[in-house]
């Protein structure tokens, strides 16, 4: 599914980001101007095909990831990390709230030389500007391969508002990212 929204989409570009639970990146980056897709998902472990329940396991090495498709002559890869970096602490390893594991890390999955420079360039912006407290702990890597997680999880925000989880901690997130992007989100959602 995800090459081939590339493939019908030359002229997007596709980003690669894990910080914590996927549903919280969804519902933030499905509001962004220029983005067509998001795509929640597992990468970076060793199992294929690995499933939900395998991943929670911890045991697989795979993190909870989103792939966003994304026009860059509407939005820029920057301007998709500085977001990503607004929504979750990058300072804490393999834990985001009580959500805690590998699963749950912190971490930019590049898929060009570009993004990866972009990606060190942001992180060491961010900490020469010391805006945490602690180092940004981050793992930047070249992207591997990536598993769409199953489709109960897609658009998971949307179909479950009231769900406990998306109250208690997708809906901050989201309007923590719409107080500080506002000229970034797409018309449909303002």
């Amino acid at each position: 599914m995800n090459e081939s929204i590339l493939k019908n989409h030359p002229s997007l570009e596709r980003a690669t980001l894990g910080g914590g639970c996927f549903w919280c990146l969804e519902a933030v980056y499905q509001q962004i101007s220029g983005v067509s897709a998001v795509v929640s998902g597992y990468a970076g472990g060793a199992m294929p095909n690995p499933d939900y329940e395998s991943v929670c396991s911890g045991q697989t090495g795979h993190a909870e990831i989103v792939d966003v498709y994304f026009d860059p002559s509407v939005v820029s890869y920057r301007d998709l990390l500085e977001i990503f970096f607004v929504i979750h602490d990058p300072t804490t390893l393999n834990y985001q709230g009580n959500d805690h594991g590998t699963q749950y890390r912190s971490v930019i999955f590049t898929h060009s030389e570009s993004q990866n420079t972009v990606a060190h360039e942001v992180v060491k912006e961010l900490e020469d500007a010391k805006i945490y407290s602690k180092p940004v702990v981050t793992q930047i890597d070249i992207a591997p391969v990536i598993y769409p997680a199953e489709d109960y999880h897609q658009n998971y925000f949307r179909q479950h508002p009231g769900q406990g989880y998306c109250m208690a901690v997708v809906a901050p997130k989201l309007a923590k990212f719409r107080s500080k992007f506002q000229s970034l989100i797409a018309p449909e959602f303002k």
